[in-house]
């Protein structure tokens, strides 16, 4: 990322970029590898995360499996910086996420889709999609226009700018999230538990979504999901974490095959007792 980028979010005027629609860097998003290290997690006397290794390569769309309590969240957390770890290093696109902070930028952008999507209700569709842009003055208003309109466009969700969040369904409302984190041209995105109040139909539709995502832009995914047939269904490899550790990595053909007890019994009783091919 250009230091003029990184000047501009931490409060230069957009006048520095008179002549350009958005400032230098934004919109050349590529995808980014993630490094997880030895990553332990401590809630008082509770061992969250023990030893979690992880390396999910740029561009790959990457999913976390397993059953409610095991830590996936808390992991998802600890990439974004919401939790610290107590051992270990998370490394993105190359650089230490819990370094000391010093004068350099960073060389990436992240976006994280909520499980409960958390768009604000008292502005539109249109306005929660472009908020990250206008508050930190990314682009001149005709382009954030623009943006809105395309990143909109890319999840199924044409010409509702205008529309407020109490009129959406709740798969809409997780499009909405998602087109607001496309807006930032992240480098990485994260979903935490995306089919979470979904109904089977409605999932089907936003794996969709993430699929022609996927075909359309360079970016990484990370995906934390209790949900085996989403996870399956659009991941390049699958990791199933259990009791706070990585039991399994590998493609969801992989994954289906496996012959690790707890694996199977995860398949067991998430496929309505189907243990598989």
């Amino acid at each position: 990322m250009s230091t003029l980028f990184h000047k501009l979010m931490h409060g230069f005027s957009a006048d520095l970029f008179d002549g350009f629609e958005c400032v230098v860097g934004y919109g050349d998003a590529q995808g980014v590898g993630v490094s997880i290290q030895g990553v332990h997690k401590y809630f008082g006397d509770k061992h969250v995360l023990k030893g979690i290794d992880l390396e999910v390569q740029p561009g790959e769309t990457f999913s976390i499996i397993g059953p409610s309590g095991t830590g996936k969240s808390v992991l998802l957390k600890h990439i974004v910086k919401l939790i610290n770890p107590d051992q270990g290093q998370i490394l993105i696109g190359g650089q230490d996420v819990y370094a000391p902070p010093n004068d350099e930028p960073t060389n990436y952008r992240y976006s994280m889709v909520f499980q409960t999507s958390a768009l604000f209700n008292s502005l539109t569709v249109g306005e929660n999609v472009g908020l990250w842009l206008r508050e930190n003055r990314i682009c001149k208003e005709s382009r954030i226009k623009q943006i809105i309109a395309e990143k909109l466009r890319m999840v199924g969700l044409e010409g509702t700018e205008s529309m407020m969040t109490y009129e959406l369904s709740g798969g809409m409302k997780k499009r909405v999230a998602i087109a607001r984190s496309l807006a930032m041209s992240p480098n990485l995105i994260l979903y935490d538990e995306p089919t979470a109040e979904l109904d089977p139909v409605t999932s089907d539709e936003l794996a969709r979504v993430i699929i022609d995502l996927r075909k359309s832009m360079n970016m990484t995914s990370i995906i934390v999901s209790h949900d085996l047939n989403f996870a399956l269904y659009l991941s390049d490899r699958v990791a199933m974490i259990h009791n706070g550790e990585i039991v399994e990595v590998g493609t969801p053909a992989q994954i289906k095959a496996s012959q690790n007890p707890l694996v199977r019994d995860f398949i067991y009783t998430t496929t309505k007792g189907i243990k598989g091919d």
